[in-house]
C-alpha cells in the first residue's frame, strides 16, 4: 500500500510542473517595423543625437505607435499625475 500512496504523489507533482511552464502569450509583442524604428532610433544614438538609450528605444517605440505597427500601449503612470496635483 506504501507504493501505492508514492506513486500518486509523483503524478500530481508532474502535473504541477506541466502547468507552470506554460507560456500564457505565443505571440510577439513587437512587430518587426517596430524593431526597425527601434533600431534605427539606437544608431541615432550612436552618433549622438539622443542623450541616452532608454530615450532612443521611447522614440522608436512611439514612433512606431504613430505609423501603427504592432506595440503593446504605452504603460500609465500614475506617479506622474500625483506628482503634477500635488
Amino acid at each position: 500500500m506504501a507504493t501505492k500512496s508514492g506513486s500518486k504523489k509523483s503524478s500530481s507533482r508532474s502535473q504541477s510542473k506541466s502547468s507552470s511552464s506554460k507560456k500564457s502569450s505565443s505571440s510577439r509583442k513587437y512587430g518587426p517595423k517596430a524593431q526597425k524604428m527601434v533600431e534605427t532610433e539606437m544608431r541615432h544614438y550612436k552618433k549622438g543625437e539622443h542623450k541616452s538609450p532608454k530615450q532612443a528605444i521611447a522614440i522608436g517605440l512611439s514612433k512606431a505607435r504613430r505609423s501603427g505597427s504592432k506595440v503593446p500601449p504605452r504603460p500609465k503612470s500614475s506617479s506622474r499625475s500625483r506628482k503634477k496635483a500635488a
